[in-house]
């Protein structure tokens, strides 16, 4: 199981933090590329807005291909299973390094935006696919640490393209084409590696039908004798299923069944993004300078941030089977919604601002990684069945991809109109997400499927309740 989860992750959710990294060292050296690019092609000098616009291009298709990927997730997941979904997705990945190192001997920054486009849509895909992957591979007590290993390799992948971005590695104007290339190492890897493994017993027992293979792969994820009460509960949803197909995402909004399931997804797939946790970013080279931090020094600062949310996950990780869920989660928000304050205030008082925003972005990055980054990508495999999973998640990956791409539009806007007051609107999301799960989410710690719907059915039906009770 263990070596199943390291390999799949290795090439599938490790890519979305790596991606995200990489493309901070050599801004200014593909932004003088497309300069230089357009004077030699049309004589034409770039102006600052224009240099902007086309950076802005390249950075928000990274979003836009994730939106495509989150949307074709699900149907690729029903076709061809999750093992092979994940396997097919190394072709944007390959596709895209390819373009993006021979766009600097083609002298087409169009292939760098098209390369990042790709690999958006690889990333889209895999953070779907991967959680949906291990949530239906692993027992009841250890579904949560599982899955949340899907952001443990997020945060990993953050770190490390942080280092690769060095100017001591591939981080230097003669490297950054290898650098935006170097994704494909990591794909090799899960290329060479995952066929060794099986398929997601769940889909081979409730959408192929094949008892057998379900059997064989649980033996091999185990190591042992497959345990009767795990079989029964797959055995259990599949009956519950029977004669049902995968439902798609429009189907999903006008079943009464799931609407509270539905809109919880939603809702936490969404403040994931709309949170600020990417955008505190933004601030922390500035943060550091004036915290008398050398110029030459921030880089490693910068993985110092990287280090904190892999960490944070990691104790996520460890914790989320003692304390839940609904905890780990509504804690995040809660010591979020503090720090935001706390940060807001720091940007207001220039002599404390630089000591005080430093723990702010760390205690933030701290915050949102030991809950809102692990364990929102568990809740669609935990709440919804077998045939309402796929749609699930591409509600909630085409959420939280169109999320990060308004994100990144409007920060900057947020920036100038609201100056030190700008992480206020994040501070409210956070609140708001918090108050929402201790209103509406159960814990779905130790739960079967079975169980955690008769909690909903109580928020679904609640008014034919109240009637019945009359």
């Amino acid at each position: 199981m263990v070596l199943m989860v390291t390999s799949t992750a290795i090439g599938g959710t490790l890519q979305y933090g790596y991606n995200l990294a990489i493309m901070n060292a050599p801004t200014v050296f593909i932004q003088n590329f497309v300069n230089e690019t357009f004077l030699e092609r049309w004589g034409i000098q770039l102006g600052v807005y224009e240099l902007t616009l086309i950076w802005t291009f390249i950075v928000s298709s990274f979003s836009l291909g994730g939106f495509i990927g989150a949307l074709i997730a699900g149907p690729m997941s029903v076709r061809f299973g999750r093992k092979k979904s994940m396997l097919l997705n190394n072709v944007f990945l390959l596709s895209s390094s390819l373009l993006a190192l021979l766009s600097r001997t083609a002298k087409s920054f169009e292939m760098i935006i098209i390369s990042r486009f790709l690999v958006g849509i690889n990333a889209g895909i895999s953070m779907n696919v991967q959680p949906m992957y291990f949530g239906e591979s692993a027992p009841k007590h250890l579904r949560g640490a599982v899955s949340l290993s899907s952001a443990v390799f997020t945060s990993f992948g953050l770190v490390l393209g942080q280092v690769v971005s060095l100017k001591e590695l591939l981080g230097s104007e003669p490297c950054w084409q290898y650098l935006l290339a170097s994704n494909a190492i990591p794909g090799f890897i899960q290329l060479l590696t995952l066929p060794w493994f099986p398929e997601s017993p769940r889909y081979l027992l409730i959408d192929c039908g094949d008892k057998e293979a379900c059997l064989m792969a649980l033996q091999r994820l185990r190591g042992c004798e497959v345990q009767r009460e795990e079989l029964d509960e797959i055995l259990q949803e599949q009956n519950e299923t029977k004669g049902e197909c995968a439902k798609q995402p429009w189907e999903l909004f006008t079943d009464r069944s799931v609407r509270w399931q539905l809109i919880t997804v939603a809702v936490l797939s969404s403040a994931m993004q709309l949170c600020g946790n990417d955008s505190i970013y933004f601030y922390a080279s500035y943060v550091f300078q004036e915290a008398g931090i050398s110029a030459g020094q921030i880089q490693y600062m910068a993985i110092g941030t990287g280090m904190c949310e892999f960490t944070a996950c990691i104790l996520c990780n460890l914790l989320i089977e003692r304390l839940g869920r609904r905890l780990m989660l509504m804690g995040g928000y809660v010591l979020m919604t503090g720090w935001a304050i706390v940060f807001t205030v720091a940007l207001s008082l220039e002599v404390w601002m630089p000591y005080l925003s430093m723990t702010c972005i760390f205690t933030y990055i701290l915050s949102f990684g030991m809950g809102p980054a692990g364990v929102t990508g568990i809740l669609p495999t935990e709440i919804f069945n077998q045939t309402s999973r796929p749609a699930a998640y591409m509600t909630a990956g085409s959420l939280m991809w169109l999320n990060l791409f308004i994100i990144g539009m409007i920060f900057p806007f947020l920036v100038s109109g609201l100056g030190q007051y700008c992480f206020v609107p994040f501070g409210a999301v956070c609140l708001l997400t918090a108050l929402y799960i201790q209103m509406v989410l159960p814990e779905t710690k130790g739960k079967t499927l079975s169980m955690i719907t008769k909690e909903f059915y109580r928020l679904n039906y609640r008014g034919q309740i109240i009637c019945t009770n009359g």
